[in-house]
């Protein structure tokens, strides 16, 4: 799990100029931090220019002659990109500076004109594949300034090495639940509990196997308009190796990274009959074409998202080439489910088809935040992308268990970690990474288990919790009490050893068997 400092402190507050003690503390949780390193590094000379004129090339058709203001240094630098103009905010390497790729920019002659630098594209400073133009940088970017430092992009990654059983940390809000939890710093988060009005005027939902979808929930949004994601989103994405595509797809990912939700949006005016069924294939459907252009073929077995003629999507895996969201696309169908772990484990495993999303519903999802999740990605597609989201949505929640609890004896906490605890002591501590607790009395608590804790089964995973929040390194040592006295020895154990002793003196060997022997090899000795 990739997450940066400055994405994790929209939910917690933390100091960010010490990573590495942030670091320590994670792996004191037991989440194991792989790698804290600064992000862009090699970006760091590039420098932030306003274009003061840009006029044709004397020499050539196709290239632009511009004067940049770059602090109190004005440059004059030749531009090929057809969207160079007056008074647009750049990005500028100067005469010096290695672009990645180990591109190095120097003073040079273009069509017999001095270039002293180069504007720079996303694609050159590979932050997205765009190149069909340099990179625009918002109206009012002071010039002169360190481009790291303007865009945000100065920030440090924390990759942590997550194990199986935790799946809740497989998000940016996860991770920061457990730093409120060592810090006592609220945790915000801009969607929760959400309630969703059922509205199944324009689509319908139906799950046939509730066993394998616990839970799907989906809602229409419509007069979207795809373009390119705003700057800040797509910064996101970059930052934790993700490659952005459009406003749309950008979203789910972003909001898969937050809540740990994998959410897939269906281009809603290829949807057969207006209907969504998820189901496994029928006998006829053995063949499937995902987004890759790949033709497949699905077992029978595979959980498959379709519609009024057939399958549109490998559920929990990848979505269907004939569905996706394109630039043609206008009204967007968003999904946001519940699947059974083992299930899409076993279809990513055959498909040979790892993801994102399959590397989380693999673990197994927060069944309680699939609103949430879908309602911060729908917020997102109005504000960023122009929708306008259909009141209410479906949502199918026919596979769901009911909440369980667990009680915890406060005596048993104590005596196993070895430290003096309270009914109230413990309850602070479990209800800061959002686990409520009801105080029964002085020496049992009744502890009711949130969705997003999977792995929360028995009285001592709760004893676990708390060693995990105390802090393992403020649990004092102790030795065992050993009883050094000489104990009585048994005389049948003194016989036989006097027995041994005889036999081996005259020559004989003694054997020691395996314990697992026929019943009948004592009598074949013919001893009485």
């Amino acid at each position: 799990m990739k997450f940066t400092l400055n994405w994790l402190k929209e939910y917690v507050k933390i100091d960010t100029s010490a990573p590495e003690a942030l670091a320590d503390r994670l792996t004191m949780l037991g989440l194991e931090v792989d790698a804290v390193e600064s992000l862009f590094e090699p970006l760091s000379p590039l420098r932030t220019g306003l274009v003061l004129s840009a006029e044709p090339h004397p020499n050539a058709d196709k290239l632009t002659l511009c004067r940049i203001l770059v602090g109190k240094q004005e440059l004059q630098i030749v531009c090929g990109a057809p969207n160079v103009r007056k008074d647009l905010c750049v990005v500028v390497a100067l005469p010096g500076t290695t672009l990645p790729g180990n591109f190095k920019i120097k003073k040079s002659k273009v069509r017999g004109v001095e270039s002293q630098g180069m504007l720079c594209s996303e694609r050159e400073l590979e932050l997205s594949e765009d190149h069909t133009g340099i990179m625009e940088l918002p109206d009012g970017t002071p010039h002169g300034c360190s481009f790291l430092e303007v865009s945000g992009l100065k920030d440090t990654l924390v990759e942590v090495d997550l194990t199986p059983n935790r799946p809740d940390c497989a998000s940016v809000i996860g991770i920061a639940r457990e730093v409120a939890g060592i810090t006592k710093q609220p945790l915000s988060v801009p969607f929760k509990n959400t309630i969703l009005e059922q509205n199944k005027d324009s689509f319908s939902v139906d799950v046939e196997n509730p066993d394998l979808c616990p839970r799907y929930a989906a809602r229409l949004v419509r007069g979207i308009t795809i373009s390119q994601s705003p700057w800040w989103i797509r910064k996101r994405l970059v930052s934790v190796g993700m490659r952005p595509i459009n406003n749309v797809v950008d979203i789910t990912n972003l909001v898969m990274m937050e809540y740990g939700q994998p959410l897939h949006a269906f281009d809603y005016d290829c949807i057969a009959d207006k209907k969504i069924i998820v189901r496994t294939p029928r006998s006829s459907e053995t063949k499937f074409t995902t987004l890759d252009k790949a033709v497949r073929t699905i077992d029978p077995d595979t959980l498959m998202i379709c519609d009024g003629n057939g399958p549109v999507a490998v559920a929990g895996v990848m979505g269907g080439f004939d569905s996706e969201v394109t630039e043609q696309t206008t009204n967007v169908l968003l999904e946001s489910a519940c699947f059974n772990p083992i299930s899409i484990r076993r279809t990513a495993r055959k498909l040979n088809l790892p993801s994102e999303a399959s590397y989380r519903f693999e673990r197994g999802v927060d069944p309680g935040g699939t609103l949430d999740a879908m309602e911060r990605a729908i917020s997102l597609m109005c504000e960023v992308a122009g929708g306008t989201a259909e009141p209410g949505g479906v949502d199918i929640r026919d596979g769901l268990g009911d909440p369980w609890t667990l009680p915890l004896r406060i005596s048993k906490t104590s005596d196993l970690l070895g430290v003096p605890l309270s009914a109230q002591k413990v309850k602070d501590l479990l209800e800061s990474i959002e686990i409520p607790c009801e105080i029964v009395d002085e020496d049992n608590l009744k502890v009711f288990i949130p969705t997003f804790r999977i792995d929360l089964e028995r009285e001592v995973d709760l004893v676990e919790e708390v060693a995990r929040l105390i802090g393992y390194n403020e649990i004092p040592v102790s030795l065992p009490m050993v009883d050094l006295s000489y104990p009585e020895q048994d005389p049948e154990r003194i016989k036989r050893n006097r027995v041994n002793e005889f036999m081996t003196t005259i020559g004989f060997f003694e054997a020691i068997n395996y314990s697992f022997y026929s019943s009948d090899y004592p009598s074949l000795l013919g001893i009485p």
